[in-house]
C-alpha cells in the first residue's frame, strides 16, 4: 500500500516536469563485482613508531551488486559500515587498495564517464553568501557545454530552480553557521539541482535526508525517485528511512561492518530474513529491523558475544542463499546494450575555456566575498590604526631621525602580518569547495588559483593605499609626490609579497591553527632580521636578511625618504643621515636588489601555492 502510495505521488509530480525530468540520453548500466577496499593504519604511540608497525583493515569485504537505467539503489546500515566508502568507489572518487571490479555499461570509470556522473555529498558544500539563483548561475556557466550561450544557460538554471520546487526561496542566500538562509531541505534541493545540470545518467547521493524532517525527506525522494523514472541510474546511501521511504526504493543493499546481508528488490527484503529465521517480534519500520540486524540486534538483552553471533549467522546466510545467484546475474547481464557512452564521441575535457572559467570564478568569488571587501569592521580597523600612527608621528622632521625610521618599520611590520593572516586561511576554507568542484570537472585549477589571486587584489591594494596617504602626510614625510609614489610603490609591493608567502603556507599545511603558527613564527624572524632592532647580525644567521621580506621593504622605504650625502641635526652638529645606525644598517645602495628580490618572492610563494594545491590527490589537473 505504500508503495502504491508512492508511485501514485511520483507519478503526479512527474507529469509536470520538463527538461531535468526528461529521459537521458546514454542510460549506463552499473555494476560492482567482489568490490575489496583495504585500508592502512598506523599504530599510535611513541613506541610503535619506533618499531614502524601498521595495520591493514579492510573497509568493504567482497560487495556485489548492480543497478540499471531507472532504478534507485539504497545502501543501508549502522554507522560505520562502509556505505559511504563503497559510494564513493562507485562513483570514481576512491583512490588506495581498492580490489574488484566495478563497470559502468561494460567499461571501467573513465573522465568520459565523469561527464556523466553525478555526485552529491552529505554535507551541502554551498557559499554560504550567495543566493539560489547565483549558486546555479554560477554552476551552470562552468559546467554547461560552451556551445551554449549565456543566456542559455541561466534559462537552464532556472528550469531547475522551478523544477525542484526552489522558486519561493530561488533570491535567498544559502546561508551558513551564524548566517541564516534557506532551510535545510532547501540547500539539498540546492545541492541535488547543481548535479542536474548536467544531466547525468548517473547519480550518487550520500544520505540525502540526513538532518531533515520526515516530511522534507519524504520529498527528496520523491524528487529522487522522479530522476530515476527518467532513465537514470541512482545510488544513494541512506541511514533510517521512514516505512514510506523505505518502499520508495527499487533495490536495497544492507551491510554490516562490511559485508553484504542483503541484496535485492525492497519489496522482498522483509520475506527473506523471515526465511532464514529473523523476523521483528512486533510490527515495526522496516529499516529499523534492518539496522537491528546489521548492529547484531534481536532483543533489547542481546550481548556483545551475541551480537557477534547474529552477524556471522546473516553473513553466511546471505553467502549461500543470495551471493552465488547475485554473482551469476552480474556476471551474465549483457551491459553494452546501452553503451551510448563510446569513445568516439569522446567530449572534451573541459566543457567552458581558460578564459570563461577565470571569468565566472572571478565574478563569482567577487559576489561571495563582497561582505569581505567591505567589511566596516576590517575598514574601520585600518583607518583607525592610518590616525592613530598619524598623530603618534604628527609632522615629524628629518631631526628626529629615529621617530622616522620607527614609521617606516613600522609599515613594514604592521603591513607583512595584516595580509599574510588574512591569505592564509584562503585555501583551508576553500579546500571543501575545491575538492568538490574539481573532482567534478568544472575547472582547471590554474583558472581558479589566477581568479582567486586576481579577485583579492581590489581590498589587497585599497586599504594599503588609504593608509599609506593617510599617515605619509600626517607624519609630515618627504613630501615631495615622487618620494610619497616610491613609498607606495614598496608598500604595496611588500603586500602582495605578504600575501603570496600566506597563500603558500596555507596551501601547503592546509590547517589554519598550524598555518597561523607558523606564519607568524616565519614573519617574526624576517621582521628581528629586518635590520631596525638588530644591526650587528652575527655571519652565521646572516644569511636570513636576504630572504627576509621586511629587511627589503624598509631599504626601499629608507631609499624613499633620504638620499646619499643628506644630513640631519643631530644634536649640536650636523650628521649624515647614512651613518645614523637605523639606515646605515641597510644602507641606501642596492635598491634595485631589492626590487628584484621582493618580485621574485612574489612570483616564488604563489608557485609553490599553487603547486601544494596540485599535491592534493583529489585536486588532479
Amino acid at each position: 500500500m505504500a508503495a502504491q502510495m508512492v508511485d501514485i505521488e511520483a507519478q503526479s509530480s512527474f507529469e509536470q516536469t520538463s527538461s531535468i525530468f526528461n529521459k537521458v540520453e546514454s542510460p549506463i548500466s552499473l555494476k560492482f563485482h567482489e568490490v575489496v577496499y583495504t585500508v592502512t593504519i598506523k599504530k599510535q604511540g611513541w613506541l610503535n613508531k619506533m618499531k614502524n608497525k601498521s595495520l591493514e583493515k579492510q573497509i568493504l569485504k567482497g560487495i556485489t551488486g548492480m543497478v540499471l537505467p531507472g532504478e534507485m539503489l539504497a545502501m543501508l546500515g549502522p554507522s560505520g559500515c562502509g556505505k559511504t566508502t563503497l559510494l564513493t568507489a562507485l562513483g570514481g572518487r576512491l583512490s588506495g587498495k581498492l580490489n574488484g571490479t566495478i563497470t559502468y555499461n561494460g567499461k571501467p570509470f573513465s573522465s568520459i564517464m565523469k561527464r556523466y556522473t553525478g555526485f552529491v555529498p552529505q554535507d551541502d558544500v554551498l557559499y554560504p553568501h550567495l543566493t539560489v539563483t547565483e549558486t546555479l548561475i554560477f554552476t551552470a556557466l562552468l559546467r554547461l557545454p560552451k556551445d551554449l550561450t549565456s543566456q542559455e544557460k541561466v534559462t537552464h538554471a532556472e528550469d531547475v530552480i522551478n523544477q525542484l520546487r526552489l522558486t519561493r526561496c530561488k533570491n535567498v542566500i544559502i546561508g551558513g553557521p551564524g548566517l541564516r538562509g534557506v532551510s535545510g531541505g532547501e540547500r539539498k534541493r540546492v545541492s541535488i539541482g547543481q548535479e542536474m545540470l548536467i544531466n547525468p545518467s548517473l547519480l550518487f547521493l550520500d544520505e540525502p535526508t540526513s538532518g531533515l524532517d520526515s516530511t522534507t525527506a519524504q520529498r527528496i525522494v520523491s524528487t529522487i525517485r522522479e530522476l530515476a523514472r527518467g532513465g537514470r541510474t541512482v545510488v544513494m546511501t541512506i541511514h533510517q528511512p521512514s516505512s514510506k521511504l523505505f518502499y520508495a526504493f527499487h533495490k536495497v543493499l544492507l551491510l554490516s561492518e562490511g559485508n553484504s546481508l542483503f541484496f535485492g528488490k525492497g519489496s522482498e527484503v522483509m520475506s527473506y530474513f523471515d526465511s532464514i529465521g529473523f523476523s521483528p517480534s512486533v510490527a515495526m519500520n522496516p529499516s529499523d529491523f534492518l539496522l537491528d540486524l546489521a548492529n547484531g540486534i534481536l532483543s533489547d538483552d542481546s550481548s556483545c558475544s551475541g551480537q557477534n553471533e547474529i552477524k556471522q549467522k546473516l553473513v553466511l546466510a546471505y553467502k549461500s542463499n543470495l551471493a552465488n545467484n547475485l554473482k551469476a546475474e552480474v556476471l551474465e547481464f549483457d551491459d553494452h546494450m546501452n553503451d551510448d557512452v563510446s569513445e568516439n564521441k569522446k567530449p572534451e575535457r573541459w566543457t567552458t575555456t581558460w578564459s570563461q572559467q577565470v571569468m565566472v570564478l572571478l565574478r563569482r568569488g567577487v559576489k561571495e566575498r563582497r561582505h569581505e571587501f567591505f567589511s566596516s569592521l576590517k575598514i574601520g580597523q585600518v583607518i583607525a590604526v592610518s590616525f592613530l600612527t598619524g598623530l603618534l608621528w604628527w609632522q615629524s622632521e628629518t631631526s628626529h631621525l629615529q621617530d622616522q625610521s620607527g614609521l617606516l618599520f613600522f609599515y613594514t611590520g604592521f603591513w607583512g602580518f595584516f595580509p599574510l593572516f588574512q591569505a592564509i586561511f584562503t585555501f583551508p576554507q576553500e579546500r571543501l569547495m575545491l575538492c568538490k568542484e574539481r573532482s567534478s570537472g568544472m575547472y582547471r585549477l590554474s583558472s581558479y588559483f589566477v581568479s582567486r589571486t586576481l579577485g583579492d587584489l581590489p581590498m589587497e591594494m585599497v586599504l594599503p593605499t588609504l593608509f599609506c596617504i593617510i599617515t605619509y602626510y600626517m607624519a609630515g614625510l618627504k613630501p615631495s609626490f615622487g618620494s610619497f609614489m616610491y613609498a607606495l610603490f614598496a608598500l604595496l609591493l611588500s603586500v602582495l609579497v605578504s600575501q603570496g608567502l600566506g597563500l603558500a603556507l596555507g596551501a601547503l599545511v592546509m590547517d589554519q591553527k598550524s598555518a597561523t603558527i607558523l606564519g607568524s613564527v616565519i614573519m617574526l624572524s624576517f621582521t628581528l632580521a629586518g635590520g631596525y632592532y638588530v644591526q650587528h647580525v652575527p655571519g652565521f644567521i646572516s644569511w636570513i636578511k636576504f630572504l627576509s621580506i621586511s629587511q627589503h621593504t624598509y631599504k626601499l622605504l629608507i631609499g624613499s625618504q633620504y638620499e646619499r650625502g643628506q644630513t640631519y641635526q643631530c644634536g649640536d652638529r650636523t650628521c649624515l643621515v647614512t651613518d645614523f645606525p637605523a639606515v646605515n644598517s641597510v644602507g641606501l645602495d642596492g635598491q634595485v636588489i631589492s626590487i628584484v628580490m621582493l618580485v621574485v618572492m612574489l612570483v616564488l610563494y604563489r608557485v609553490i601555492a599553487y603547486l601544494a594545491l596540485m599535491r592534493i590527490g583529489v585536486l588532479k589537473r
